[in-house]
């Protein structure tokens, strides 16, 4: 397998081989552009596949530009959104974008790593006029009738949903990042086609080679569903504990394991071309086993070998012999709160839609004891609210 074939492992889109060839043919050191908004204080598994991708092109003694959002995520990417995101605050962007370099160095090679904040050239791009290089200088290379052509704008129009003047210049900023970057890649998720070929067409306009465009698949979030997403809280973060993160991952459906070999196998898991075998070998498994295997390999991954080892001996000590963890965190109650308060309080569900359908679905244990409605329970102190197969704690009555 060639240099071209295994940085095309997993692509979804590639614009284009021939491009990407001559580039790496160039022997010149190339700019790997990805960007990622700090719209929260968590990166997960769906962007480790971006991220593992820019590692594979800084293997080969390219530069990797991680690009954080800190002007477009008081926007907020519309892609693949069916409606608008709220704004977030300075602060709180500042906040999340310091966490950003950290976690994303759990993978990048930080030796060969560029860290950019795009309020670098946007602040100045936005405010420069019409004789400058700035917004009023780019407007009209583009047309409102190809913005719309983007399918979630489409899909929103024909809904009635609305769509922001903000939402439709996103693509804009995006596409004038590779510019101020001179980037020769881009990489993102495959609903980031239409920003990266937007970025295309302005470094084309601008008298630069345009970027190639690499999409990456979108990993199904643990309920199987849909997209993961912090939004969704259906997400494995880069940042979670060795034996959280191996619990979620063997909470995932048996059929979307396959999925998360496949899309992390070849660049995150180190797997490259071998990826497939590794699937075959593990479908001869036993399903449990299989899912084992890979949440050791994720945690291996972002952890250690060791700390992978520990997770899958906690999990296996708590669920297939069914004892409690000792290391419960101890949760106090206020009186009269009704069970799908207390679980979202003591931190065993993000949100109280979430809760009370864990309580419907018969998710909630205490000591044991399916709990069905949603009432006020009465607990002994010292007992045991569990939710799902992963999620305990402690309740001490009476603040004890």
């Amino acid at each position: 397998m060639n240099t071209l074939e295994k940085l095309s492992l997993s692509c979804v889109e590639l614009v284009s081989s021939q491009e990407l060839q001559k580039k790496l043919d160039s022997g010149k050191k190339l700019r790997i552009k990805l960007g990622a908004d700090p719209t929260s204080t968590d990166l997960h598994l769906g962007h480790a596949v971006a991220l593992a991708k820019m590692r594979a092109f800084q293997d080969l003694g390219h530069t990797g530009v991680l690009v954080i959002g800190d002007f477009t995520a008081r926007i907020g990417d519309p892609s693949g959104r069916d409606s608008t995101r709220p704004l977030l605050t300075r602060d709180k962007i500042r906040a999340n974008a310091e966490t950003y370099k950290q976690q994303a160095f759990k993978i990048l090679d930080e030796s060969k790593t560029e860290i950019r904040y795009n309020s670098e050239w946007l602040s100045k791009f936005t405010t420069a006029g019409a004789q400058d290089d700035g917004l009023l200088s780019v407007l009209p290379r583009i047309t409102v009738a190809r913005l719309l052509e983007r399918e979630d704008f489409s899909n929103r129009m024909k809904e009635g949903t609305p769509i922001t003047m903000l939402e439709m210049l996103y693509p804009i900023f995006q596409g004038y990042d590779s510019v101020a970057l001179k980037a020769d890649v881009e990489l993102g998720g495959r609903d980031q086609l239409f920003n990266l070929l937007v970025g295309r067409d302005f470094q084309r306009d601008d008298g630069q080679e345009p970027q190639i465009v690499m999409t990456m698949p979108l990993l199904t979030g643990t309920d199987g569903s849909r997209k993961m997403s912090k939004s969704y809280g259906n997400y494995v973060a880069l940042f979670d504990e060795p034996g959280q993160m191996f619990g979620k991952l063997m909470s995932i459906p048996d059929a979307l394991m396959w999925e998360y070999y496949a899309v992390l196998g070849p660049e995150l898991l180190g797997l490259g071309e071998h990826a497939p075998a590794e699937i075959e070998a593990a479908k001869k498994l036993h399903p449990m086993e299989a899912k084992k295997r890979l949440a050791a390999m994720v945690v291996a991954r972002l952890h250690s070998a060791g700390q992978a080892q520990a997770a899958r001996e906690g999990f296996e000590k708590v669920f297939s012999k069914r004892e409690c963890p000792e290391d419960m965190p101890v949760f106090s109650p206020a009186a009269g709160q009704r069970l799908s308060q207390i679980l979202v309080a003591a931190g065993l569900a993000p949100g109280m839609n979430e809760s009370r359908r864990l309580i419907k679905q018969n998710a909630v244990r205490i000591d044991g004891q399916k709990v069905a409605e949603d009432c006020v329970p009465q607990f002994k102190d010292g007992a045991v609210l569990q939710v799902g197969s992963r999620r305990f704690c402690k309740i001490a009555v009476g603040g004890a």
